[in-house]
């Protein structure tokens, strides 16, 4: 076979998200956004005595580095999204990055809960008026975040046929954004109740309510990233439709591997067991219209009774 003919029969293997490199534009955004908002907190937190702020200046730094780590991944992943050394491309690395953010926000809520256990027997001084203006100043700035990274796939339709298309690199950063403006709110309630009753309890009890509800989002952001990395079935219902429409008449589906490549695409490896096999292109013309199925490939027996 000429080198020509081979390469005629070979394709490519990016299997980026659609959104990828606007979803990366948003990152380095946020990314921007964060970083200042940590230093007004730092700045203002040292001006006016406010160790509160302080802490939550730093620990807004781990944010901002876990963003930092998306924004990277989304980077690398399209640099390096035709190099052959990664065999089914690069749209994994969104999930290694999410699943390592979402270990960075484990800790942030491992760190705050202690942090609030500690204040209920320690408690420090606060300026009220001063930390709740630079906490005011901190929710608009996550929520702005969260609202340049919240995925649009939250709002499409799914059906049986539809890959789940999700963006676990996107959401990990808007978990990051939300764990931020969630502590902004739960902080900004806490200093007016302190403020107006003189009580220093409520600061680190919402802190931990905070961070139950944080570790609560970062498991099960650990759970969907992690499946994926160890391949596991990605939609049940996609599987049982490939099986129903590949086993017409006397074809039998004897092995079948469905998993995820990227946001948006999935791979799929069939082995079929006919009495009157077929060339694999018919078999994969019946797949044909499935939303998701980026790379197919069919290997075909005959029944040997």
């Amino acid at each position: 076979m000429h080198s020509q003919d081979l390469t005629a029969w070979q394709h490519e293997h990016v299997f980026l998200g659609v959104r990828h490199e606007h979803n990366e534009r948003r990152t380095l955004m946020v990314v921007g956004i964060t970083a200042a908002a940590m230093i007004l907190e730092i700045i203002g937190g040292t001006v006016f005595g406010s160790m509160a702020l302080v802490a939550d200046g730093w620990h807004m730094s781990t944010h901002a580095a876990a963003l930092g780590i998306a924004a990277v991944a989304y980077r690398f992943a399209r640099r390096h999204a035709h190099d052959e050394r990664f065999t089914f491309g690069t749209g994994k690395f969104g999930e290694l990055a999410g699943y390592s953010s979402a270990l960075i926000l484990a800790m942030i809520a491992l760190l705050i809960g202690y942090e609030s256990i500690l204040r209920l027997f320690k408690p420090v001084m606060i300026n009220y008026p001063e930390a709740t203006a630079i906490a005011g100043v901190g929710l608009i700035v996550n929520l702005a975040s969260a609202w340049l990274l919240q995925d649009e796939n939250d709002h499409e339709h799914a059906d049986v046929v539809h890959y789940h298309a999700h963006d676990h690199n996107l959401r990990s950063a808007y978990m990051h954004v939300l764990a931020d403006a969630l502590t902004s709110v739960l902080a900004i309630t806490a200093l007016l109740f302190g403020w107006a009753y003189g009580s220093s309890v409520a600061d680190p009890m919402v802190g931990i309510v905070g961070a139950v509800v944080i570790a609560n989002w970062a498991l099960a952001l650990l759970r969907a990233s992690g499946a994926v990395l160890l391949d596991t079935l990605p939609n049940a219902e996609l599987a049982n439709l490939i099986r129903r429409r590949i086993e017409v008449e006397r074809d039998r589906c004897a092995d079948l591997h469905l998993w995820r490549l990227g946001p948006g695409h999935a791979g799929v490896v069939l082995s079929v067991v006919s009495d009157d096999p077929q060339p694999p292109d018919a078999y994969k013309a019946r797949l044909e219209g499935l939303a998701g199925l980026s790379h197919v490939t069919v290997e075909v027996h005959r029944c040997p009774h």
